[in-house]
């Protein structure tokens, strides 16, 4: 594993409610590059603890260019000529929700990733042998 090397941003969304217009809110963006594919973002929604969603880099990349993303997250910019947002839709089985999040703003968060760990070479900054052994010495 490598030195835990983060990069954090939190951004401005709108969570977007049918017929009733949308609900400002703030959420954390994180990236560690312990976990190199991964993308955290945590909803402050009023709790004392936020809900969060872990999903892959590639696909918050690929939804900032088109629709990307099948089930329980899809990400998608806004089909409206220069529009600065990007559509994030989430499912569970204890609920949907789509927000809309800057488009610019996420783009930069996801630039300073790839200052740590530049797209595509995420697998070279994995120790697969360590990893095991966690494995098994957890098993």
């Amino acid at each position: 594993m490598m030195n835990s090397v983060t990069v954090s941003a939190e951004l401005g969304l709108s969570l977007v409610v049918p017929e009733h217009g949308a609900v400002p809110l703030v959420a954390s963006v994180d990236y560690c590059a312990d976990d190199p594919y991964a993308i955290k973002m945590s909803f402050h929604v009023g709790t004392d603890e936020p809900v969060e969603w872990i999903f892959a880099r590639e696909l918050l990349a690929a939804g900032l260019e088109g629709p990307a993303g099948e089930g329980d997250v899809q990400v998608w910019p806004e089909d409206a000529d220069g529009s600065d947002i990007l559509n994030i839709a989430l499912s569970s089985p204890f609920g949907e929700a789509r927000f809309e999040a800057p488009l610019s703003a996420t783009a930069e968060f996801l630039k300073s990733t790839y200052g740590i760990i530049p797209a595509g070479s995420e697998g070279d900054f994995i120790d697969v042998d360590s990893e095991l052994d966690d494995l098994l010495w957890q098993a």
